[in-house]
């Protein structure tokens, strides 16, 4: 059996024991004196047998897809020929991706003779073993969970602890699963940072005014000796940042204040759809608009008052980045402004206090920990953007505050060294790691600013 279906079939029969369950219980309430005499309400019974049908067999089918292709692959190579088993390691995998790609229909590298076809013919085989035995073993625990939990269905069975018990232990399982994937993004980063900074001194590149990462494989190449100061590329993404977070933040709070507080229904029902529809452009259309139109046009602009403004330039990608990031601040702002307690607007009308000075002095410090928390995320949204850069700042990496001059951003370097044929342990390629690392501690550095700022200025109100 295919292992979606499997997924689905097994889907079916926890649905099935939920409802077994759920009957069992109630049929046991009624010889009781009815269902009250149960230790927990008939729906625990019912979510008790779908749990002890569920994660039992999934478990078990989650681990023995993870182990199968290796042990698959063992018995494989194992009934190879000695010549091919006594090739390098290398060498072996390329045999091992063409007797895989066979199975899978693929064109293989080499020419097909007869020991591959046999070769695959038994990979096949042994496939087609292994589903169907998990196949019917993931069916007899879910069945043999549905059945051990319907037997000792009772009215002292606490339901309700276990299975609250258990979706503790899954949100504690999911909350660790997150908290370590980022570590291992972490660690990942840093390994290969550190394999960086073993060859460029981590003073050079933290403090080095030249971004030039052109490593040449021969040292009588032009640029063999390639510049990595990242302050340049740190200088160009702050810049456009900066340039975007002016143009976002005062449109987008005075919206959402606008929306919240004094628009009418009918105006707010039809306005924040369409602000919000912003948010599900492509970035890549923000691209084309800030290279084709905006571009253009503050050159053209430049030009009437004699300012020499390049052709792609730190502003034109802010403006557009501004705009892109409004229905971010706006949304998540008016979200925040409404939550604030009608009581607080009350009590200031009732004192006197005229709707700007509410507005002022009650709602904005009622919602600014929010209000921070949606400028952080544009932030982050700002920081992270590449295309919008590539198609309208350029990739030049120049150290200016001008924002009518060429910049570029981190996102893009990194995307740009990771880009084409070449050496994974080159500088050149490690340095994106690098610049990952320092845009990690960057945003780490500015998450602990808004936490501090929000605790600093945060207001209890009840």
């Amino acid at each position: 059996m295919n292992p979606t279906i499997l997924l689905f079939t097994l889907l079916m029969l926890s649905a099935m024991g939920f409802y077994l369950g759920r009957q069992k219980s109630y049929a046991v309430g009624n010889k009781n004196g009815g269902v009250q005499h149960l230790h927990s309400r008939p729906t625990y019974y019912g979510s008790l047998t779908a749990l002890w049908c569920a994660i039992p067999a999934l478990i078990v089918f989650f681990f023995w897809l993870f182990f199968e292709s290796s042990i698959i692959t063992n018995l494989v190579i194992s009934n190879l020929p000695d010549p091919i088993r006594e090739l390098p390691p290398d060498r072996l995998n390329l045999v091992v991706n063409d007797i895989k790609n066979l199975v899978s229909g693929n064109i293989v590298s080499g020419k097909i003779d007869p020991g591959m076809k046999a070769a695959a013919d038994h990979y096949q085989s042994l496939s087609t073993v292994s589903h169907a035995s998990l196949s019917v073993i993931v069916i007899v625990i879910a069945i043999a969970g549905m059945m051990l939990v319907q037997r000792i269905i009772s009215p002292d069975l606490r339901a309700r602890n276990h299975v609250e018990r258990v979706i503790q232990f899954i949100l504690i399982a999911c909350s660790t699963i997150a908290i370590f994937t980022t570590i291992g993004i972490v660690l990942s980063v840093l390994y290969e940072a550190i394999r960086f900074f073993k060859v460029i001194p981590l003073t050079e590149f933290v403090t080095g005014l030249d971004w030039s990462p052109q490593m040449a494989i021969r040292a009588d190449q032009v640029g063999s000796s390639g510049a990595f100061g990242s302050v340049p590329v740190f200088m160009g993404t702050i810049l456009i940042s900066a340039i975007a977070m002016c143009v976002a933040v005062p449109i987008g709070l005075m919206s959402a204040i606008y929306l919240s507080e004094y628009a009418g229904r009918e105006f707010r029902n039809v306005v924040k759809p369409l602000l919000e529809i912003l948010a599900g452009i492509p970035t890549v259309v923000y691209g084309f608009f800030a290279a084709l139109i905006v571009a253009p046009m503050i050159r053209d602009t430049g030009g009437v008052f004699g300012l020499d403004v390049s052709s792609e330039s730190a502003l034109a990608a802010g403006l557009v980045m501004g705009i892109m990031i409004i229905p971010f601040i706006s949304s998540l702002s008016d979200d925040v402004i409404n939550a604030v307690p009608m009581s607080l607007r009350e009590g200031a009308y009732g004192l006197g206090s005229t709707k700007s000075e509410t507005i002022r002095q009650v709602i904005i410090p009622a919602a600014l920990p929010g209000i921070v928390g949606g400028v952080l995320l544009a932030v982050s949204r700002a920081i992270g953007e590449t295309m919008i850069v590539v198609m309208a700042a350029g990739m030049a990496a120049n150290l200016t505050v001008n924002p009518l001059n060429t910049v570029t951003t981190v996102t893009v370097q990194i995307v740009t060294l990771l880009v084409g044929d070449q050496e994974f342990d080159s500088p050149k390629t490690l340095a994106a790691f690098a610049l990952g690392l320092m845009l990690f501690i960057v945003t780490l550095i500015l998450n602990i600013i808004a936490l501090v700022v929000v605790r600093k200025y945060r207001e209890q109100y009840e």
